[in-house]
């Protein structure tokens, strides 16, 4: 099995990656077109450098290696993809071959987070619309953060049985520290997945927005309400 977890950024879906690739079973990749993405379009990100020379980023070769075998032997293949990420002209057919499965977070929650770690993002860098334009694509389960943070285990259990897919406790804990397929750019944006050992706890109230972060989250929420109709409970 490949399975080609879409999300946003700031929503928990390194935490889901950790998840998966804490199983025997399971070869873990990173954002593979994070790379690609960044040289396509020249824009200006944290750790732009490095990433692009750390990376692939060759989009046909990239969505090649996904077409083929999983790494290592493994009997599946979990893959974190940001769907903004997918510029015009990139493969997508690759996507046909997986369990396209979809992560959401309340635009509140994750421009919040966003801010903190990169200034006056766009609608485009945190991907609510082209995550709307992909599910009507590749239809999958849909799973909202805040479900997964209030009880993991439950929700773990439900999408692996959605999914055809044995649930391993494995899945509900893991060491701290750097994971080995981590991407290039986890020193910006990892910090505090890599002091986690699991999910965290339940979220409170949404944080209070002002100015252009409060327009960028009004922006985002249709999207994100049409994606929370489709929500596995």
């Amino acid at each position: 099995m490949k399975i080609a977890m879409w999300s946003g950024p700031r929503n928990l879906s390194t935490a889901m990656l950790y998840a998966f690739g804490n199983r025997a079973d399971f070869a873990a990749w990173d954002e593979p077109f994070y790379a690609a993405y960044l040289a396509a379009t020249e824009i200006d990100h944290p750790m732009r450098t490095e990433i692009i020379g750390a990376h692939e980023t060759d989009p046909v070769a990239i969505a090649r290696e996904i077409s083929g075998p999983n790494p290592g032997g493994k009997a599946h293949w979990y893959m974190k993809h940001m769907p903004f990420h997918m510029v015009d002209g990139f493969p997508l057919d690759w996507a046909e071959e997986c369990v396209n499965v979809h992560l959401i977070r309340h635009p509140a929650r994750v421009v919040a987070s966003y801010v903190a770690k990169r200034e006056r993002p766009t609608l485009r860098d945190i991907g609510f619309q082209q995550q709307v334009e992909l599910y009507e694509r590749f239809p999958g389960p849909v799973l909202d953060s805040d479900d997964i943070r209030r009880d993991p285990e439950r929700m773990l259990r439900r999408l692996c049985d959605r999914i055809g897919l044995s649930f391993d406790p494995v899945m509900l804990a893991w060491p701290a520290g750097p994971k080995p397929f981590d991407g290039a750019w986890a020193p910006h944006w990892y910090g505090a997945v890599h002091r986690s050992t699991g999910f965290a706890g339940a979220e409170g109230s949404l944080p209070r927005l002002e100015g252009e972060a409060a327009d960028l989250a009004d922006a985002a929420l249709p999207f994100y309400g049409r994606m929370a109709t489709e929500k596995m409970g």
